[in-house]
């Protein structure tokens, strides 16, 4: 599969066999293959240009940087944010002087036509996390295209902001939620990592694991446990929201989906990180159920 997230297509070593030489480049050329290279420049036309191993540099002219370039709908920082970045392109020519002449555009176009108008809800699918605001985190799902991870859709555990889960450039599974009749696609990411079940099962009453403080209520303090696992311990004084914390584990009741906790301490620096888990990395799911059978409150995802 060449429509993947920029960043991970070089990772293949006929990429840069590809990339090696002009005969190959012309061979790729022919048949529209996606390549991918890192731009190093961003000149005063917003001309990217390409480093090529072994060589030089080819470049994308300004038009052929996204789609939506052209028109207009698209802006220009889509392309000086690529600089110091994996790119992927087509090759579409030579100038006089033998450099190569790429589309980042072409190659987007062939990734919408070929892959991403036909997936559908459910599909699960990798991207790259590119940058993260407030209201939820911007993916590449192919070849630079974006799309969004709402915030409330990234873990069951709830966060403040993005920042507390990806970073940018990181590598993700992410299931497709939804297609809009314009052709956007709508993601999710809490499906795949995993069930009450699948996350409590390496926890047991009497441990003292680490967490990290994810709200503080007058009820309680919210402490996370994996990204979709949190329990709740009762309130303490000088604990805040983004604090580490080692926690007693009193009980785990699966028919309220409830653990319940005690903060033995807490800590100002993030002494430890949750890394994520994923239980689904591809295939389809229809139906996603987080809650035990048992539980008296359901909490699932349907994919129509």
């Amino acid at each position: 599969m060449f429509y993947l997230p920029e960043g991970m297509l070089r990772q293949r070593p006929d990429n840069d066999a590809i990339l090696s030489s002009r005969e190959t480049l012309k061979i790729a050329a022919q048949s529209e293959r996606i390549l991918e290279a890192t731009a190093i420049r961003c000149d005063e036309n917003h001309n990217l240009i390409v480093s090529l191993p072994n060589h030089g540099v080819g470049k994308i002219p300004r038009e052929e940087g996204a789609i939506g370039i052209r028109e207009g709908t698209t802006r220009d920082i889509a392309m000086i944010s690529r600089v110091n970045k994996p790119v992927s392109f087509v090759v579409i020519g030579f100038e006089s002087d033998g450099m190569p002449v790429l589309s980042r555009r072409r190659a987007q176009e062939l990734c919408q036509k070929h892959y991403l108008d036909h997936l559908r809800p459910g599909d699960v699918i990798p991207a790259i996390a590119t940058h993260l605001e407030g209201y939820g985190s911007f993916v590449d799902i192919g070849c630079g295209i974006p799309s969004l991870i709402p915030i409330d859709a990234i873990s069951i555990s709830r966060i403040s902001h993005p920042k507390d889960r990806f970073r940018s450039g990181q590598q993700l599974h992410v299931v497709v939620k939804s297609i809009e009749p314009s052709g956007r696609i709508c993601l999710s990411h809490k499906e795949l990592l995993g069930t009450w079940n699948e996350n409590v099962i390496d926890f047991h009453p009497g441990e003292t694991v680490c967490g990290i403080i994810r709200s503080v209520e007058p009820y309680g303090i919210f402490v996370e446990l994996a990204p979709n696992l949190a329990g709740l311990a009762e309130y303490k004084p000088d604990v805040f929201v983004g604090q580490s914390a080692s926690v007693y584990i009193k009980s785990l009741i699966p028919e309220k989906m409830k653990i319940k906790l005690i903060i033995v301490d807490s800590f100002d620096t993030q002494t430890h990180e949750i890394p994520l888990r994923y239980y689904i990395t591809d295939g389809h799911i229809s139906r996603w159920r987080y809650s035990p059978e048992n539980c008296c409150k359901t909490i699932e995802s349907r994919f129509e």
